[in-house]
C-alpha cells in the first residue's frame, strides 16, 4: 500500500506530535505537588495509570511516526 504525500506527513506530525505532549505531561506528573501524583512521596494509583496512558501513547506515536516516515521515504524512492 502507498501513502500520499500529505497522509505520510500527517502521520509524521501526529507521532512526533504525541511524544511532545506526553513528555511534558510526564515532566509534569512528576514534578506534581497537588496530592494527586504521589502521597507521602508514594506514587498514587492516578500517577499509575496516567504513567500507563503516556507509555502507550509514546508507543503509539513511535509507530504512527514511523509509518509517516516510512510512507515519505517511499514516496521519494518512485520514479
Amino acid at each position: 500500500m502507498k501513502l500520499s504525500r500529505p497522509v505520510s506527513w500527517f502521520l509524521l506530525a501526529f507521532g512526533v506530535w504525541s511524544w511532545i505532549i506526553w513528555v511534558t505531561f510526564v515532566k509534569n506528573l512528576i514534578k506534581d505537588s497537588s496530592g494527586l501524583a504521589f502521597d507521602d512521596g508514594d506514587p498514587t494509583a492516578y500517577f499509575w495509570v496516567h504513567l500507563t496512558l503516556a507509555v502507550v501513547s509514546f508507543v503509539l506515536g513511535t509507530v504512527v511516526g514511523a509509518i509517516g516516515l516510512r510512507g515519505l521515504r517511499a514516496l521519494r524512492q518512485a520514479p
